[in-house]
């Protein structure tokens, strides 16, 4: 399955931030809550939108897609309200494994 960038495109117009575990996990962070969330979580690859432009933080998160293992997803991450399930404010924008054909392992 070939990979499609058009989501992740459109949700880092709007994000707050960019996440990456440095491993395989890759978050587009939708509002000012889940930048701080990943600070808490100590991702020390973070990249704040008052710092960047959307265009930078997809070219970003292609690099760190193209540099992870099999396992890689991104995911838009949004705060939902506290008696929400809060796997409600994950959205995937490229599934796990995607267009993996043993590369990068």
């Amino acid at each position: 399955m070939a990979v499609s960038w058009d989501k992740v495109e459109e949700m880092v117009g709007i994000a707050k931030g960019i996440g990456f575990d440095d491993c395989h996990k890759i978050y587009v962070l939708l509002d000012d809550a889940q930048v701080e969330q990943m600070k808490e979580y100590g991702y020390t690859t973070l990249i704040e939108a008052k710092d960047s432009d959307p265009n930078e933080m997809l070219s970003t998160i292609m690099e760190w897609y193209e540099n992870s293992c099999s396992l890689r997803f991104v995911q838009a991450v949004a705060t939902v309200h506290p008696d929400k399930n809060p796997n409600d404010g994950f959205f995937s924008l490229i599934e796990q494994g995607a267009e993996w054909e043993g590369d990068n392992e």
